[in-house]
């Protein structure tokens, strides 16, 4: 395994009804620690469904994927442990209601990593100082506002102490004026060096923090390069119409 590579996909597909609907068609990246690919491309072309199979909430149909030097499409691994060290955030903050926001954050660690109560109210408080919520910790999560759920999703799957981060849209269900600190707690992880991938519609967010930008269409990825060969210079007509409708 080449030493900076954390994931490397190769020919992963994804197939439904008999292969006549190709959700992911031969998709082959390599994804380096420490760099931010924001993955765009238009509705239904594949974008959540290849960020979904890195960890296995969606099974392919064919391809591998190593994870860490170990091919998790194997059934012989156990991909509980890979997940681990995943950190998943959805559009859907998938917070605990009946918990509070410490208790939410401190479930995990203890029960999977075998954390005791107060290291991991430890790190959890230090985690919400610096999202700006450490006051909310005794909150539940009805009482707060969506943009304030989804800070808390990127810090409780950043008490895990994951080595990828992975965020399938995460500012889509927000109001607009709620979307901006949610960036804003990406942008300091990305600062950080942490590892992530992230299929988004802010392409201002993919502009600055990108370190790469994968334009995915029909199941494929059409072009791939750094923010300015993407949105300054496409080369393809679909990538070209693509960002006319969305720049």
């Amino acid at each position: 395994m080449k030493d900076n590579v954390l994931i490397s996909v190769n020919d992963l597909q994804m197939y439904f009804k008999g292969g006549a609907i190709k959700a992911l068609d031969g998709v082959s990246v390599d994804i380096n620690r420490g760099e931010v690919v924001v993955v765009i491309g238009p509705s239904g072309s594949g974008k959540s469904t290849f960020l979904r199979s890195l960890n296995l909430l969606e099974n392919p149909t064919g391809g591998e994927i190593v994870f860490e030097g170990t091919d998790i499409t194997d059934r012989k691994n156990d991909i509980n442990k890979h997940r681990q060290k995943m950190g998943m955030v959805f559009q859907h903050f998938n917070l605990f209601p009946n918990m509070t926001i410490l208790k939410n954050m401190t479930l995990a660690p203890i029960k999977l990593l075998g954390k005791t109560k107060e290291e991991a109210e430890k790190t959890a408080m230090e985690l919400l100082e610096r999202v700006g919520l450490a006051d909310r910790a005794n909150a539940y999560p009805s009482q707060l506002s969506g943009g304030q759920k989804q800070r808390i999703a990127i810090v409780r799957a950043l008490c895990m102490n994951p080595d990828v981060m992975l965020f399938d849209e995460p500012t889509s269900a927000l109001d607009p004026e709620m979307v901006g600190e949610v960036l804003e707690v990406m942008k300091n992880l990305a600062r950080e060096g942490m590892t992530m991938i992230v299929v988004t519609h802010e392409m201002g967010f993919a502009r600055e923090v990108a370190s790469r930008v994968i334009f995915m269409d029909s199941g494929k990825i059409v072009e791939e390069g750094n923010p300015a060969e993407i949105f300054d210079n496409p080369q393809s007509e679909r990538l070209k119409s693509f960002l006319a409708k969305v720049l």
